[in-house]
C-alpha cells in the first residue's frame, strides 16, 4: 500500500447534507456511503465482484463474529480479512459491542470490558477495549470502531447514563491501544440513548479526543424513527464538520434520506441482504415482495431501467418461482437487486447534493416509492 493517510475532503453541502470523499491507501469512499454488512467476511448471498460492480466502495465486518470463526488470529495468518474475503477495498470493523449485547449470552459487563458466551457453542470469551482493538488490528481493516456498550431502548434514565459514561472511557482506552496508524482511522461512538442531554455529553466529549471520525450508535434498537432523527438533530451540529459521520445499524432507504438531510456521511445495514434471502426487492418503486401471488405470471422485471442485470435481466414470474420454491438463486438475485438498489440511491443522493437539489431530489424519490410498484402497471 501507499503512504496516502487517511484524510476526510467536504466537496459540496447543501442545507446540512454533505458530499464527500474519505481517501485511504486502499481506495477512496465516496460520500454519502452505504456500506453493505459483510459480517462474517461474506455479504450474504454476493460475489464480492458483484458488490464492487454494484458501487459500493467499503464494507463493512465485524469483530465478534469474526473472533468466533474463523479466529482473528487465524485471519490474520491467512494474510488478513482483504485477502481472506477477496475485498481489495477499505473495509470498516465494528467493534463487537453491539453483538455481545444482541447475541451473546450470560454476559457480564464490567470496567475492565465484557465477559460473555458464544452464541455457537457456548465458549467463554473476553473483550477489551484492547482486545477489540487488536483484534481488529489483526484483521487489518482500514476502519476500526472503539468497544461501546449498546443499551436496546427503551431504557431508564441512570443506565443509559452508565452505559454512555463507560464507553467514553473505553474510547480513551481503544484511542490508545490504536496509536498511530497512518493509513487508519479509529472512530469513536456516541451514546446516550434517547437522553438529549447524554447525547450532547457523549458528543462533546468524543469531538475533544480528537479522533478521526465519529459514529452515532445505540440507535435504529426498538426507537420509532422520530426519536432517532431528533437525536441526530442534538448530535450532528456537535460533531466536527472536518470528520465523517457514521450512522450504524441504519437502516431503511427513508432512514438515509432523513439522516444524510441532517449531516450524516456513511450507514450499514442487514436489510437489504437479509430482505433479499426473505423474498422482498427495494426499487425506485418502494418494496417489492416476490411471494405475492400477483408476480405469478408477470413477464415484467423488476425494473426495466436498473443497471443491475438481476433488477432488469430477469420476470417477477421467474423471481416468485424461484422464492417460493426456496432456490438458493432467488435470494442471489434479489440480494444482488437490493444492495445494487441502495448504492444506486446513494450516488442518486450525492449528485442532487453536488447540484443543490438534495431537498427536491430527496423529496421526488420519496414520491416514487409513495406511489408505488403497482402504479406501474
Amino acid at each position: 500500500m501507499s503512504a496516502i493517510d487517511f484524510t476526510f475532503r467536504l466537496l459540496a453541502i447543501d442545507g446540512a447534507a454533505r458530499r464527500g470523499e474519505i481517501s485511504m491507501p486502499r481506495g477512496v469512499v465516496r460520500t454519502p456511503a452505504f456500506m453493505p454488512v459483510g459480517t462474517g467476511g461474506t455479504v450474504k448471498a454476493m460475489y464480492m465482484d458483484q458488490v464492487r460492480a454494484a458501487g459500493a466502495d467499503i464494507i463493512l465486518g465485524n469483530t465478534y463474529h469474526l473472533m468466533l470463526r474463523p479466529g482473528a488470529e487465524r485471519v490474520a495468518r491467512l494474510g488478513g480479512l482483504h485477502d481472506f474475503a477477496r475485498w481489495p477495498g477499505p473495509i470498516l470493523t465494528d467493534s463487537g459491542g453491539f453483538q455481545v449485547m444482541s447475541l451473546s449470552k450470560l454476559r457480564k459487563i464490567s470496567e475492565q470490558g465484557v465477559k460473555f458466551r458464544s452464541h455457537i457453542d457456548g465458549a467463554p470469551y473476553e473483550l477489551s477495549p484492547e482486545r477489540s482493538i487488536e483484534i481488529q488490528g489483526l484483521l487489518d481493516s482500514d476502519i476500526q470502531m472503539q468497544l461501546d456498550e449498546c443499551v436496546a431502548l427503551p431504557a431508564k434514565e441512570r443506565e443509559i447514563a452508565r452505559a454512555m459514561e463507560m464507553s467514553l472511557r473505553w474510547a480513551e482506552r481503544c484511542k490508545a491501544a490504536f496509536g498511530d496508524q497512518p493509513g487508519k482511522a479509529m472512530f469513536g461512538i456516541v451514546q446516550g440513548g434517547d437522553d438529549a442531554r447524554l447525547r450532547e455529553r457523549s458528543a462533546e466529549a468524543l469531538a475533544a479526543m480528537e479522533l478521526k471520525g465519529h459514529a452515532v450508535g445505540g440507535l435504529a434498537v426498538g426507537e420509532p424513527q422520530a426519536v432517532m432523527l431528533d437525536m441526530l438533530d442534538v448530535v450532528c451540529p456537535l460533531l466536527p464538520a472536518q470528520k465523517p459521520r457514521y450512522l450504524m445499524g441504519v437502516g431503511t432507504p427513508d432512514d438515509i434520506l432523513k439522516s444524510v438531510a441532517r449531516g450524516i456521511d456513511m450507514f450499514d445495514c442487514v436489510m437489504p441482504t437479509r430482505a433479499g434471502r426473505h423474498g422482498l426487492a427495494y426499487t425506485r418503486r418502494g418494496k417489492v415482495n416476490l411471494r405475492n401471488a400477483r408476480h405469478a405470471e408477470d413477464p415484467r422485471p423488476l425494473d426495466e431501467e436498473s443497471d443491475c442485470p438481476a433488477a432488469r435481466d430477469y420476470s417477477r414470474a421467474y423471481l416468485h418461482h424461484l422464492v417460493k420454491s426456496g432456490e438458493a438463486l432467488g435470494a442471489m438475485l434479489l440480494t444482488w437487486n437490493n444492495i445494487a438498489y441502495y448504492e444506486s440511491l446513494m450516488a442518486d443522493i450525492r449528485d442532487a447534493i453536488s447540484a443543490g437539489r438534495f431537498a427536491d431530489r430527496a423529496a421526488e424519490i420519496a414520491e416514487g416509492w409513495a406511489r408505488g410498484d403497482l402504479a406501474a402497471l
